[in-house]
């Protein structure tokens, strides 16, 4: 018999990875250097650390209520060191390792000012990884993996981190391009000459 916290572990694992993709979406729009329509870069930078802090509060309490869980027998080492579960352990790795890459990329934001922007900016190319390692976790590893809804919840995160990324790389913004305005030529040049 499941529990409930087996059930809030799923619900806390589905939120984490679409926090991660809201995070990850934000992040390539502040690195573009564009403005986003109707956003500044701060603000857009300002939404990003505060949805990633929340994706790390989620992807915490998705660990804990699996480990509290009778039924999910998720152990503190599994947590840790990756491939060493007894339930799919290579599924479950992959969870394990997104997490230690969230605990690399939150540890060097906050040792940002000792370790310098250059070391920082090396630091968070984690979060390429942990993204698409976060994905195919809840892809292999969950038990709704394979269901109708999560597919589609996966194929929105994919698609999601797809069009910022495609965005960044065009280097335009979705907004139209403004035309320049229209200057009418001179009507008299005879004072020219």
């Amino acid at each position: 018999m499941t529990s409930a916290l087996w059930y809030a572990g799923r619900g806390f694992g589905v939120s984490a990875l679409c926090l991660l993709t809201l995070v990850m979406v934000l992040g390539i729009c502040t690195r573009s250097g564009q403005p986003l329509p109707g956003l500044p870069r701060f603000a857009v930078a300002a939404v990003h650390r505060t949805t990633s802090l929340t994706a790390v509060l989620f992807v915490a309490l998705h660990v804990v209520t699996l480990m509290l869980d009778p039924y999910a027998q998720l152990r503190l080492l599994d947590a840790v060191i990756p491939f060493g579960g007894a339930y799919r352990p290579f599924w479950q790795g992959l969870g394990t390792v997104a997490i230690d890459l969230i605990v690399l990329l939150v540890v060097s934001s906050l040792l940002r000012q000792h370790i310098g922007l250059r070391a920082w900016r090396a630091l968070h190319w984690a979060a390429y990884l942990c993204w698409p390692t976060a994905m195919l976790h809840a892809l292999g590893n969950g038990t709704d993996g394979r269901s109708t809804w999560m597919l589609a919840v996966l194929a929105v995160c994919l698609l999601a981190v797809g069009v910022a990324t495609l965005w960044r790389l065009l280097g335009r913004s979705f907004a139209p391009e403004e035309q320049p305005f229209p200057v009418p030529p001179p009507r008299d040049l005879a004072g020219l000459s």
